[in-house]
């Protein structure tokens, strides 16, 4: 991070207090805006819903507001810093939320670390939100709190390091692929990452047709003689042809590269093993794995970066604030793997004409978020929001 930014950053904060307000929607003025914003009307509105619960959405912020939950064990590239060094990214995704998606959203850190304590709490806030946003929680205890999360309600929960994530990156090899003009079932797809993106990523991947994918973590190329339930699950999957090894054996003759690890793991001289026309999504941030420009003297083809100062910025912003707009907006209750892929082939689909360096729509495109959202809602709502 350069240092004028960090400068920036810090003063703008202490500015501001914090990056979240919260602002009635109904003006208290007078004694007669008391009586029915508070009591005695509120009762009224009270027993209504304690006799029909599933008036709610309608009558409460149930219906439009999202609860950012972390715990502070996987915080950006800053690992476990905890719930106050989380607070102030938490806040940030609300404010992302609330500018591209128009969905409200309210930051949430817990000061607990353990699984089982994670997901009572979660669940029980859960009445006052139409959805859950998990975040920054660490691998793989993140698996088994949204696993559990999920089966306990009945509204849209994402952990978005995970999902949001893979979204954008499939949407970006889709694009990708049809820049360098190959397809995705016969591609070989190397992940640097066995943590919650790097699973996800080789998940959808894998749910959209691809074929031949190698994960790796710091041990090598994974295979069924891990121990952790989630490489075992991995291993059922990934890596057909049985290779063993490190990066460079991944990477001969692979067709992708996505980084979701660490910085500087590549060098151009492993580039250079992979075929011609390759892929890399160098994706570790503040520093990736390997940069743009070595990527290029490798022969990557199309490089991205979860950078906003390169081409091809790889930001799962451009995805969760339209995909759990669409999920409040169409009584969505579980974000499925098919609604993962409808989202990500819409946002591709922005993209008229991809080329090498623009294989996503900008961020601030303001097409993204309606298209995400109406993805939620069925294949002919895609087919409309494109054209």
């Amino acid at each position: 991070m350069a240092k004028d930014v960090a400068k920036q950053a810090i003063a703008l904060h202490k500015k501001l207090g914090g990056k979240i307000r919260i602002e009635p929607a109904a003006p208290v003025r007078n004694r007669a805006d008391l009586s029915l914003v508070y009591t005695p009307g509120v009762a009224a509105v009270s027993m209504l819903l304690a006799k029909n619960p599933k008036l709610a959405p309608q009558y409460t912020m149930k219906g439009r507001m999202v609860a950012v939950v972390s715990d502070g064990s996987a915080v950006l590239g800053l690992g476990n810093i905890g719930p106050l060094g989380a607070l102030p990214v938490m806040e940030g995704k609300c404010a992302l939320f609330k500018t591209f998606g128009d969905v409200d959203a309210v930051p949430i850190v817990l000061d607990t670390q353990d699984t089982d304590e994670i997901v009572k709490i979660v669940t029980a806030i859960a009445p006052a939100f139409g959805g859950i946003n998990l975040e920054d929680i660490a691998a793989p205890r993140c698996f088994e709190i949204e696993r559990r999360v999920v089966d306990a309600l009945n509204i849209p929960v994402m952990h978005d390091d995970q999902h949001g994530t893979a979204i954008v990156v499939l949407a970006g090899i889709l694009n990708s692929l049809k820049v360098v003009g190959k397809k995705l079932a016969n591609v070989q797809i190397v992940i640097s990452g066995a943590g919650a993106a790097g699973t996800a990523c080789a998940n959808l991947a894998y749910a959209a047709g691809a074929k031949n994918i190698i994960m790796l973590d710091r041990k090598g190329i994974i295979d069924a003689t891990r121990d952790e339930s989630h490489k075992k699950e991995l291993a059922k999957f990934t890596n057909p042809k049985g290779i063993k090894g490190g990066l460079r054996e991944a990477l001969t003759g692979a067709d992708i590269l996505i980084g979701v690890s660490g910085p500087g793991l590549a060098t151009a001289a492993d580039i250079k093993l992979m075929a011609k026309k390759s892929i890399v999504f160098a994706l570790a941030n503040p520093v990736p794995e390997i940069m743009p420009d070595e990527a290029k003297r490798g022969g990557a083809a199309v490089i991205g970066t979860g950078r906003s100062d390169f081409p091809n910025q790889i930001n799962n912003s451009l995805i969760f604030p339209g995909l759990f707009r669409g999920a409040l907006d169409h009584g969505v209750t579980k974000i499925t793997q098919e609604l993962k892929l409808k989202a990500g082939r819409a946002l591709a689909a922005l993209v008229k004409k991809p080329t090498a360096v623009k294989v996503l729509p900008d961020m601030f495109d303001k097409r993204v978020a309606p298209t995400v959202a109406k993805a939620m809602a069925g294949k002919k709502a895609i087919a409309k929001a494109i054209r």
